[in-house]
Parts: structure tokens; C-alpha cells; sequence
């Protein structure tokens, strides 16, 4: 029997905003074996509620460290989570989010939050970085699709000392080609808390039902015959 003096302990940072995705990734994370150090971002986004659920689903999943990143995004705007002379979208149907990449697109957003992780992962001596993109999802923002992570792999890789010395951290997308529903089913078969999560954009202390990401959620619940456990307005 080995001594469990001399356990590798394999570390891992998980980007968690509280919502239905990243909550997936962090049970998937501890899945595969590893210590979960999460990270969230207040960037002053309309939805800071999602800040609350990120430390709820962090505390339920037991991790090691849960981190929140302050930084201010309000001064650049140009996006409807971050301006709200904006106006965020409401009850669209599946195929208008399709068409183009909606206004609740961040500038460079996962390219900022990946920044962080990486950091965060190499002064740490982490060897994963867990991201919940998916390229499926109707909002299409560039920033989640394979071609981004791959060139960002390529800056892991590259930019750091771990990078260089032949040890790369190695960002992994557990959910990049999963449809809404399978994203829940495997979230199901985890164990994930959903009545801790929260995806609603826009900004109320219970979810509005009519935005984006609260559409998606409810549709992907529906299909599967599931109730929703999250409040929303009426």
C-alpha cells in the first residue's frame, strides 16, 4: 500500500460564474480526480447576483479556495452586461439568438477571465484550467468556440515558465459539444446543486424568465421534462 504521505495532489482551477455551465464543469472537475480552486469575476456586470450563487456552489462542492476578481468593465461598455443604456433582449425564440452574436456579447471577456486563471493556476501549480464554453450554445460568441480555446492553449503554452519547461497547463472544455439538455443530464448524473445556480441577466434578485440565458435554461428543461428548480418572476 502506498503511504498517503507521498499523494500527488493533481490541482485544477475551474472558472465559476454561478450559472448552469460552469457549476457542470466544477463537478466534472472534481470527477476527474481533482482539487478545485475556483475563480469568479465582479467586473460590475449587471448580473452580480450570479456572484452569490458562484460562492454557494463553491461551498456546496467543497473546494479547496474559492477566489473573486474585482475589476471594473463599466468604462469600456459596449456590451448590454456592462451598459444599461443597453437594452438586454427578451423573449426571443431559439432561432433569433442564432442569427447574430447578441448585444450581452462581453469584449474579450473569456480572453480577460482566462488571463486570470492562468495566473492564478501557475502560481499555484495547477495542471488544468476548467472553462464551461460551448460552441452549441444559440448565443455563439466567438470567445467559446474550438478554434479560440485552441489559440489560447497555444498562449498557455508559450507565456509561462510551466509552458516552456515542457508542462503546459492544459484548458479543458468539458461541455463545448454538448446541446443545453446533455449539459443538464450530465450535471444530473454529477450531482450538481441547480436550486444554488443562476443564469438570468438581467440583474434582479429573482430570475426575469424572458432573457436569453433564462430561455435557454427553461427550454432545455422543458424538453427534458424536468422542473426548473430556480425561482423566477412571474
Amino acid at each position: 500500500m502506498g503511504n498517503p504521505k507521498f499523494k500527488i495532489e493533481m490541482k485544477a482551477v475551474i472558472l465559476l460564474s454561478g450559472g448552469l455551465d460552469s457549476s457542470t464543469v466544477l463537478y466534472q472537475a472534481k470527477t476527474d480526480g481533482y482539487e478545485c480552486y475556483t475563480i469568479c469575476f465582479d467586473y460590475q456586470q449587471r448580473h452580480r447576483r450570479e456572484l452569490q450563487s458562484a460562492f454557494l456552489v463553491a461551498q456546496k462542492a467543497g473546494v479547496v479556495q474559492h477566489q473573486v476578481v474585482n475589476f471594473d468593465l463599466r468604462q469600456w461598455g459596449g456590451s448590454a452586461l456592462t451598459d444599461e443604456a443597453i437594452a438586454l433582449p427578451e423573449e426571443r425564440s431559439l432561432d433569433q439568438m442564432s442569427q447574430n452574436i447578441p448585444v450581452t456579447y462581453v469584449p474579450a471577456r473569456n480572453t480577460i477571465f482566462l488571463s486570470f486563471a492562468l495566473g492564478y493556476a501557475e502560481a499555484i501549480a495547477a495542471e488544468r484550467v476548467y472553462i464551461g464554453v460551448n460552441a452549441l450554445d444559440y448565443s455563439g460568441y466567438p470567445d467559446c468556440r474550438p478554434d479560440y480555446i485552441q489559440a489560447m492553449q497555444e498562449v498557455f503554452r508559450l507565456g509561462t515558465k510551466q509552458g516552456r519547461e515542457g508542462k503546459p497547463i492544459t484548458i479543458v472544455t468539458p461541455l463545448i459539444n454538448l446541446k443545453k439538455t446533455e449539459i443538464i443530464q450530465l450535471g444530473n448524473r454529477l450531482g450538481v446543486p441547480w436550486e444554488l445556480t443562476w443564469s438570468c441577466y438581467a440583474g434582479f434578485d429573482v430570475a426575469c424568465g424572458v432573457c436569453d440565458s433564462c430561455r435557454l435554461r427553461l427550454a432545455a428543461f422543458n424538453e427534458l421534462g424536468l422542473v426548473d428548480p430556480l425561482v423566477y418572476r412571474e
